[in-house]
């Protein structure tokens, strides 16, 4: 009788040990964290929105600088007129950056012979178009 109590004892034991070793298993499955692929998705990798990293910018600005309104006036002037610049300059390095691709082409294009050129003009048409969706989907991103 001594036995039987025993071995329902560590029967029971068992059982209860492995349901808490299965419960503890499910919960830290249950609770793990989801990776965001991306960089404008939630998370610390995203890609801040521009308003949101002037705000955050400008709020530095105020808090650890201590700027007053008139200086906080002035500080988002040089931003807008900075961005201006910087819009001008990156305009400005697409256009050479597109010479130099159409420079590139027309090389390749006069390496070619008259049967390859057509092709040619088809593989670069698809990754146009493919660029073009990718820059689409990016801005979608962008403005969430």
């Amino acid at each position: 009788m001594l036995k039987s109590k025993l071995s329902a004892f560590f029967s029971l034991l068992l059982v209860f040990l492995s349901g808490s070793l299965v419960g503890v298993f499910a919960y830290r499955l249950y609770s793990v964290s989801t990776v965001q692929s991306g960089l404008n998705g939630p998370g610390p990798n995203r890609r801040p929105d521009p308003e949101e990293f002037r705000r955050r910018q400008v709020a530095e600005m105020r808090d650890r600088v201590k700027m007053d309104d008139r200086q906080v006036i002035q500080y988002n002037q040089i931003l807008d007129e900075m961005r201006d610049q910087f819009d001008q300059l990156h305009k400005k390095a697409n256009a050479e950056t597109q010479a130099l691709r159409e420079r590139q082409a027309d090389k390749v294009s006069a390496m070619l012979r008259e049967d390859q050129r057509p092709l040619f003009a088809q593989v670069r048409a698809e990754h146009a178009e493919r660029e073009r969706k990718r820059h689409q989907a990016e801005k979608q991103d962008f403005k969430k």
